[in-house]
């Protein structure tokens, strides 16, 4: 203990290190390079939320369970959670690993999102990481997805590609952001042409990981090609979520009925 003690007061003493959401000093800069009040301050999604993808709903859907997205149509997935909101320490965190290459990270957030998707990944054959395009993946050196998903602790299926190269998804709008998705992803080459690893695909359970999900356009377009594939059961796991504005439930036919009849 007191040689961990020493260490962290050397750092502290010749390198000063501040913690990488807030800003302030850090008491223990060897055991984490954020401070435990950010860690803290991360906001988890609690319910009540849409029992398929996980977005928070307002107390006045409480009763529904399902939000309005998935009411008017069912995602490409059987379930989705993420372990908290995007904003905050966790949308700090999440640009250090991203942008930052603040690669060390990736474990502590991946422990985080295990922990709130528990359900998700209970009988998870494997999970796949959204793919970033080969120019994005090479300019940056990594793929957040695949780090976060190679810290589980399930086993990781690379069987997706992404053939077609557009704009960052955080600089579009919500359409925007389905139409840049569009046929963008694809089978790895290898796993269209192999025969076992079709049949592999078709009898399993696969979840599929990113950092973040906002307007699930890209989560969903990977699920699709998954789904197409054969998976039988295809989920979705993300480190934060970006809640969409509460909506009003739609009333009921029975609450339409007194109206309907004048």
């Amino acid at each position: 203990m007191w040689l961990s003690d020493a260490a962290n007061a050397t750092v502290r003493l010749f390198l000063a290190p501040v913690c990488l959401c807030c800003r302030a000093p850090l008491d223990t800069p060897l055991r984490s390079p954020v401070c435990p009040a950010c860690w803290r301050g991360i906001t988890a999604i609690t319910p009540p939320c849409c029992v398929i993808c996980g977005d928070a709903l307002s107390v006045f859907d409480a009763d529904g369970r399902l939000c309005a997205r998935c009411e008017a149509e069912s995602p490409p997935f059987s379930r989705a959670r993420s372990a908290g909101r995007y904003d905050g320490p966790l949308r700090a965190l999440i640009h250090a690993l991203k942008y930052r290459h603040c690669r060390a990270l990736a474990a502590p957030l991946a422990a985080l999102t295990v922990r709130a998707g528990a359900d998700v990944l209970s009988g998870a054959d494997a999970l796949v990481p959204v793919p970033l395009h080969a120019w994005r993946a090479f300019t940056r050196g990594f793929n957040q997805a695949d780090d976060l998903a190679r810290a589980m602790g399930v086993p990781v299926w690379r069987v997706l590609r992404r053939r077609r190269r557009g704009p960052a998804q955080v600089t579009l709008s919500a359409t925007e952001r389905h139409a840049n998705v569009r046929g963008a992803f694809a089978l790895t080459r290898r796993a269209a042409a192999s025969a076992p690893i079709r049949r592999r695909l078709a009898r399993s359970t696969v979840v599929v990981v990113d950092d973040v999900m906002t307007t699930g356009a890209t989560i969903a377009a990977c699920c699709r090609v998954l789904a197409d594939a054969g998976v039988s059961d295809v989920r979705a796991l993300t480190v934060a979520r970006a809640p969409t504005p509460p909506h009003a439930r739609r009333p009921s036919l029975h609450r339409l009925e007194p109206a309907s009849r004048r």
